[in-house]
């Protein structure tokens, strides 16, 4: 059984970094994209930054320039590095990944970590 694993959140002042890291694991053979996405009360959850297994990024206009995103392939791990954090970016982060199994492709979910953001 597939699962993600997340870690990283926690509370910052604005202005200050977090780094998120999310690990996957089971009868993985291939992940073909890793991101994160965020929901923040009352709102849609919504894509961050994602990353295909060749490198491939996409990033949200809202964090360009202040976050990054890292995969390890051999490792099946994503980070995200937020800096210059702002109260707006206060939300439950979620990594997912589109993955390939014995069983076919599919689309998981991290249980989410909680960033927040204020002074």
């Amino acid at each position: 059984q597939v699962q993600l694993e997340e870690s990283g959140g926690g509370s910052v002042q604005p202005g200050e970094s977090l780094r998120l890291s999310c690990a996957a694991s089971g009868p993985i053979s291939i992940i073909y994209t890793m991101a994160w996405y965020r929901q923040s009360p009352g709102k849609e959850r919504e894509l961050v930054a994602s990353m295909t297994y060749s490198g491939d990024t996409t990033y949200a206009d809202s964090i360009k320039e202040r976050f990054t995103i890292s995969r390890d392939n051999g490792k099946n791990t994503v980070d995200l590095q937020m800096n210059t954090l702002a109260p707006e970016d206060a939300a439950v982060y979620y990594c997912y990944a589109h993955i390939q199994t014995r069983a076919g492709p599919s689309k998981h979910w991290g249980q989410g970590t909680r960033v927040i953001v204020s002074s």
